[in-house]
């Protein structure tokens, strides 16, 4: 049956794979923008509602502005608020740059919600990392689950993580109590190809870096979950029209690391990218890290440890599937080359 959705920050990376698997559904969907003058950021999505069987609007809001969400919001069954700054590292101030547009943002949302009462759910993509800080979080536990809860994080540690874990909170706290459901998605490291030549999201970047050469000499032990952003926008659509769906979603499918990622590129297309065929060891790491962006507090905490996701919740109750990361890889290789990014 056909809805009528608002997808905030529709110009995101997953943001644009949750607005065509809801157009592919035949939904009317509203999506908002900073600049709708910026036609050039959003065409792959005037493009994607040609060929799908729903109808997408527009809307200007900003994540700053109060009240700016209220037009997009009226009348919509179903919000989902994927808008969110994504960055691990080249901010300038974590608290103005990353935690106020996080945590306000999702408050001036969900203010606008508060007063509109045709919505029935709210979809709040969060992250894994508002589950867990770091890798040495696991310490004690078999894997991670959505009973968990970022603690480690702050301001001047894993700042990105922090924000993700202030902006949940606030969320479950503003929607206790009213008429709306909240159900929050909970993403491990997203993967996959892009409906737009954007390499700005840090998910993107880091596979450009892995395919150009950034990390030939080595890479760090670092593993993780890690996510087909299809499956994601999946998760998203099954979340808000699966009556009996609450709470929290880990959506994670395989746990790799950066030289497990080569190794796919690599048997993909044997000698034609310069990736990397071993890892650096942890204490020469530690030793560059502040050279190479890092803290040697990340370093300590995360580089060698194994971190490992539970995944059962999201198959159980949203009856989620997940593709292999061979075949996100695979998918996301191509289209980067398709698109001319390589």
């Amino acid at each position: 049956m056909k809805k009528t959705v608002l997808v905030t920050g529709g110009t995101g990376y997953v943001a644009a794979w949750v607005i065509k698997e809801l157009l592919d559904g035949g939904h009317d969907v509203r999506m908002t923008v900073r600049d709708a003058a910026k036609t050039e950021k959003y065409q792959h999505l005037l493009d994607v509602e040609k060929q799908s069987a729903g109808k997408l609007t527009v809307y200007e809001a900003d994540l700053l502005k109060k009240g700016s969400f209220d037009e997009a919001v009226k009348g919509s069954e179903y919000v989902f608020h994927t808008a969110s700054p994504f960055f691990i590292s080249g901010f300038k101030d974590a608290q103005k740059d990353l935690i106020e547009p996080a945590l306000e943002g999702t408050k001036n949302v969900l203010e606008s919600v508060r007063r509109t009462p045709e919505v029935k759910r709210v979809i709040l993509t969060s992250s894994a990392v508002a589950i867990f800080g770091d890798n040495a979080d696991m310490e004690g536990k078999p894997s991670f689950n959505e009973k968990d809860w970022n603690t480690t994080s702050s301001v001047s540690h894993q700042p990105y993580s922090y924000s993700k874990t202030l902006a949940e909170k606030a969320a479950w706290e503003l929607a206790d109590k009213q008429h709306f459901d909240l159900v929050t998605i909970n993403p491990t490291f997203i993967l996959g190809p892009s409906l737009s030549k954007r390499s700005d999201s840090t998910s993107i970047s880091t596979i450009l870096d892995l395919l150009k050469g950034g990390f030939k000499s080595g890479v760090p032990n670092l593993i993780n979950g890690t996510v087909d952003v299809r499956d994601v926008a999946k998760a998203h659509a099954l979340a808000a029209f699966t009556e009996s769906a609450k709470g929290r979603y880990l959506i994670s499918n395989e746990e790799a690391s950066l030289l497990d990622m080569a190794r796919i590129f690599e048997e993909n297309r044997p000698n034609h990218y310069p990736l990397p065929q071993r890892e650096v060891p942890k204490p020469l790491i530690w030793l560059i890290a502040p050279k190479v962006g890092l803290t040697r507090k990340y370093v300590s905490k995360n580089v060698g440890i194994n971190a490992r996701f539970d995944n059962r919740k999201s198959i159980d109750e949203l009856g989620m599937t997940y593709r292999s990361l061979k075949t996100t890889l695979v998918d996301q290789n191509k289209q980067l080359e398709a698109d001319g990014l390589l």
